[in-house]
């Protein structure tokens, strides 16, 4: 059983860096006279050449040379292809002699060269072409948001020590920086002195003012505010960082060649599961690309002083005797590491930790790029259905030899040629998928309400950026039409009762409102009744005019409530900067209006939205709602409720507490509270909000944090 409540939300929103489908292209035919040193294949657009970069090395590890295309075999799907290209990667491995010291590190007195203002970009490969022959590429990315200066400096000494003493003749060298956005500094290139200056010239200092907020007993209040920029979806900075990531990996993919990108940073701060969507897009967009990444902590070696060091306050709270300040910094640290090291695995690179020496992690993503084979075949399928195609690569003669390829890829597709049984197909195909397609951004927010011993309601909250679909005009109107598909599975893997989505969606805006939507993300509500358990939430979203689709995966668990627990049972905390009416959705569709009438978001045919990603405008209310819950009362037991603002340890505000005296529902046992909270007295920046909940007469109370942010 569910319920359809989709609706345009004011929000700020930018839409964040897109993976370009797969498509065939022409390749230009040789002309004569054309260099000979590149190799262009020419191909019609009725077939589709597939690349695949195969690492083939002997039991020791060393790569095995001089194979040809008779020496391997190549299926998809099942069915032999016949290889059209195979060309070997021979790299070297011995480093240059070091570079002259004519260009000191970080002069004194010399300005730095102004650059011009026209930016370089990576240069595409043409269709077919081995634009690089027998060169390895490496990608030297500075995240300069993440990093506080004396780890610019440090990663900036890394990357000169590398490019003086290190590279070898085989090496291609590109720099990108990230600050605001992505900027390519330069592309690849073997001139030493050409990438010293455009290291050198790197402004120390850029980017700052992003940093996280550290919470828990090593938090220390700077009284800073935030500078938000005008997107909801990437306005935390672990977003941000990651979304810079998969625009620079999709730059990249222009190019067949394997390509290491070696990451400069100082850590990535994830919220819980908030920025598992953009890490699962950043990730995939890689692997799309043939891309590896190599993190680099620039932080190094480091050695915390028990109270601190002298670049921050130091924590006032008890911990700081008691040793929980320290515990809790090192915790900190420990999982900013976790998330670039996530990024490492995920793509085929190792991450460089705790080490002074940073061009070490550069020589590990050149020693690990060694000789390979550039293998191509002409796909006999020519259908243009986006579907996920599977490889296998073989080498006929030597069984005992390892290989290292991507196994698989997704079609190219012709979006308005697929029939209506063939969209569903899609789909369908898409939700079984083990990995995900992002191609449209897509968050969510799971909460759970009580509705008997053994029910709850689930409802379930998606955001897509509203600049990510096609609007067509019909009858007088902007249209943009959605498919909506999800399924929700139990711990052992079978589909829970009413745990199935399937929906369409047509929005019909008009006038300002089609103009907003590039500015504001689109809201779909669902819910689910389900037993008390651990369950998987798997929910794609299709675009109807490209085609293009997004998919959201998460694990959540729906707790027992039904008493017997030391602290206050509740419901999940709903905070919200919107209430709208039921029947304001910008389409008509049959709602259950059974599970209306049990949805507790609903009231007075007003419908609470929540806030998928936590952003509030200050000169808005915020909308505060939860359910308490007293299994063996008969009636309300009073509760006392109030809401209180942190930044660190800091409190900031706290609001009069609320007597809760009646309300309970003799069903549920739920016992409703409600806030409206204006928020014009707050500085923008982030905080942490506490819910408190105290009932006397059982002892028992409760304290939910949530982190948000406050925008202007």
């Amino acid at each position: 059983m569910r319920t359809i409540l989709p609706a345009i939300l004011a929000a700020l929103l930018i839409a964040s860096a897109q993976q370009n489908a797969n498509s065939p292209q022409t390749a230009p035919k040789k002309n004569a006279g054309q260099d000979n040193s590149k190799t262009v294949f020419s191909f019609s657009t009725s077939v589709q050449l597939v690349v695949v970069d195969a690492f083939i090395r002997d039991k020791n590890g060393n790569p095995i040379p001089n194979l040809t295309a008779a020496d391997f075999s190549v299926a998809e799907d099942g069915k032999a292809q016949e290889i059209a290209v195979c060309q070997f990667q021979e790299l070297q491995t011995e480093a240059l002699p070091a570079a002259s010291a004519t260009l000191s590190v970080r002069p004194n007195e010399a300005p730095a060269e102004v650059k011009a203002v026209a930016r370089a970009q990576i240069a595409p490969a043409a269709s077919g072409e081995v634009k690089y022959k027998d060169k390895r590429l490496l990608v030297l990315f500075f995240d300069m948001s993440s990093m506080p200066i004396q780890d610019q400096i440090r990663a900036q000494d890394g990357a000169i020590k590398f490019v003086k003493t290190q590279i070898t003749p085989s090496d291609l060298l590109a720099i990108m920086s990230f600050s605001g956005d992505v900027r390519v500094v330069e592309d690849f290139t073997e001139d030493r002195d050409k990438l010293i200056k455009d290291i050198k010239n790197l402004t120390i200092g850029e980017g700052q003012g992003f940093d996280s907020t550290a919470t828990g007993d090593s938090a220390t209040d700077t009284g800073a505010a935030f500078s938000a920029d005008d997107s909801e979806f990437n306005i935390f900075n672990t977003d941000r960082q990651l979304s810079a990531l998969e625009t620079a990996v999709t730059m990249l993919g222009a190019l067949p060649e394997k390509k290491a990108l070696v990451y400069f940073n100082s850590g990535i701060t994830e919220s819980g599961t908030d920025n598992q969507a953009q890490m699962t897009a950043t990730v995939n967009a890689a692997i799309k690309n043939n891309v590896s990444f190599y993190p680099i902590d620039a932080r190094g070696l480091v050695a915390s002083a028990p109270l601190g060091d002298a670049t921050s306050a130091s924590s006032t709270s008890s911990g700081a005797m008691t040793g929980a300040a320290n515990r809790s910094t090192q915790a900190n640290f420990q999982a900013t590491q976790e998330s670039i090291n996530a990024l490492a695995d995920d793509t085929g690179g190792k991450a460089l930790l705790d080490n002074g020496d940073l061009s070490l992690g550069i020589v590990q993503a050149q020693r690990d790029i060694s000789s390979y084979y550039i293998i191509g075949y002409y796909s006999k399928n020519s259908n243009l259905d986006g579907k996920y195609r599977k490889i296998e690569l073989k080498v006929k003669k030597n069984l005992s030899a390892k290989l290292d390829y991507r196994h698989g890829y997704f079609a190219g597709k012709q979006w308005g040629k697929l029939g209506e049984e063939d969209k569903e197909r899609q789909l369908a195909e898409a939700l079984m998928l083990g990995d995900p397609i992002t191609d449209i951004e897509v968050a969510a927010e799971i909460d759970y309400f009580r509705l008997t011993k053994d029910s709850y309601f689930v409802p379930v909250e998606v955001k897509i950026p509203g600049s990510e679909l096609e609007l067509v005009k019909r009858g007088g109107a902007d249209v943009a039409r959605l498919d909506f598909i999800g399924q929700v599975k139990d711990s052992k893997g079978g589909v829970a009762g009413g745990g199935n989505v399937r929906d369409f969606v047509e929005l019909k805006l008009k006038g300002e409102q089609a103009a907003e939507l590039t500015r504001r993300p689109v809201a779909y509500g669902t819910g689910f009744t389900l037993k008390p358990g651990t369950y998987t939430l798997k929910f794609l979203v299709r675009e109807n005019e490209t085609g293009k689709m997004g998919t959201y995966e998460q694990k959540f668990v729906v707790p027992d409530l039904t008493g017997g627990l030391p602290s206050l049972p509740t419901s999940s905390v709903i905070l919200s900067a919107e209430r709208q009416p039921i029947n304001a959705a910008f389409y008509t569709a049959e709602k259950d209006k059974k599970l209306l009438a049990e949805n507790p978001l609903v009231l007075d045919n007003q419908q609470l939205i929540p806030s998928v990603t936590r952003v509030f405008r200050k000169d808005k209310d915020m909308y505060v709602y939860l359910e308490a819950y007293e299994p063996g009362a008969e009636v309300t037991q009073p509760i006392t409720a109030f809401v209180s603002f942190y930044r660190g340890k800091q409190m900031v505000f706290q609001t009069e507490p609320l007597v809760v005296k009646d309300g309970l529902n003799p069903k549920s046992k739920a016992l409703p509270v409600r806030f409206i909270l204006p928020l014009n007295k707050l500085q923008t920046g982030r905080y942490e909000c506490q819910v408190s909940l105290l009932n006397p007469q059982a002892q028992q109370w409760s304290f939910t944090r949530s982190q948000i942010m406050v925008v202007p």
